[in-house]
């Protein structure tokens, strides 16, 4: 019956055996470029040689807080003093964004304009002391990088290859 197709009709013949000739060659192509054989590869883990450890200390006034009593501006002085904290990390460990832009007219400095910015993510960071100093609330905080590099591994494994084997 294919046969008979073919003769009846040369076009739809042709199309047919050049789409066979086409995956025919495809799967040969693709087999062409696969191994003949297997292999096994060893992962070996990366580690630093030394972990640094960073301390920022935050700070807030207690009385300029808002707040109807003495325990809410404490609560909020608390809160300050732990984001500013918090804010001397990302900036020891991102860096800081500085802008700057300065107008002149006529050979006048008319505006002058400085900004700076912050922004990152801290994750492992330790509360270690936490304390008022007459009307300044404190917060000390520790970033110990060996902790955070756990929490990396944990979620992104960083490795290197130790050693492969081919087998035929």
């Amino acid at each position: 019956m294919k046969l008979a197709l073919y003769k009846t009709n040369n076009r739809l013949g042709y199309k047919l055996v050049a789409k066979l000739g086409l995956g025919l060659a495809l799967t040969a192509l693709a087999s062409a470029c696969t191994p003949l054989y297997n292999r096994h590869i060893e992962y070996a883990q990366v580690v630093p040689q030394s972990f640094p450890v960073l301390h920022a200390v935050g700070y807030a006034p207690i009385k300029l807080q808002t707040g109807e009593s003495e325990q809410q501006q404490m609560l909020q002085a608390m809160t300050a003093s732990k984001l500013d904290a918090y804010r001397e990390l990302t900036e020891m460990v991102y860096g800081q964004k500085v802008d700057a832009k300065s107008d002149v007219k006529d050979m006048v400095l008319t505006n002058n304009a400085l900004s700076a910015s912050v922004s990152g993510v801290i994750k492992g960071a330790k509360v270690l002391k936490t304390y008022a100093v007459d009307d300044v609330y404190i917060t000390e905080l520790e970033l110990d990088f060996e902790q955070v590099y756990q929490l990396y591994q944990n979620t992104h494994p960083q490795q290197k290859i130790k050693r492969i084997r081919y087998y035929y």
